[in-house]
């Protein structure tokens, strides 16, 4: 199994446990941030690569992979990806390059499978 693989089907099974089992307060933080990356005056593609830049520099890998794996699916280009991930460089430093590495090795990863 891939990291791909391994992240959407940990992340799936973990929110459901925790949806299943936690309180009304960490039910309503899910909520908000489903509804938070819903369209609106800016659009879903923008506010993952928002959420892409912020995860970056908050050095939140989990974060990394979901907003890029969203990203890609309201249609991001990786030459929007590649400027996305610029900014956050930008925006957070060298401390950020770790993290960069394991988000194009997240995207080389999704390039291959999609050519299988």
């Amino acid at each position: 199994m891939g990291r791909y693989e391994e992240f959407v089907r940990f992340r799936q099974e973990m929110n459901k446990k925790i949806l299943e089992e936690g309180p009304l307060e960490i039910k309503r933080f899910f909520g908000l941030d489903e509804q938070t990356y819903k369209a609106g005056a800016v659009d879903e593609k923008t506010k993952e690569l928002l959420g892409l830049v912020a995860s970056m520099v908050l050095r939140c890998d989990d974060c990394i992979s979901y907003h890029i794996i969203q990203a890609l699916d309201k249609g991001a280009s990786r030459e929007e990806l590649f400027e996305t991930f610029s900014v956050a460089l930008v925006v957070g430093g060298s401390i950020v390059i770790p993290h960069l590495r394991r988000a194009v090795a997240l995207l080389e990863e999704l390039k291959d499978r999609d050519r299988s």
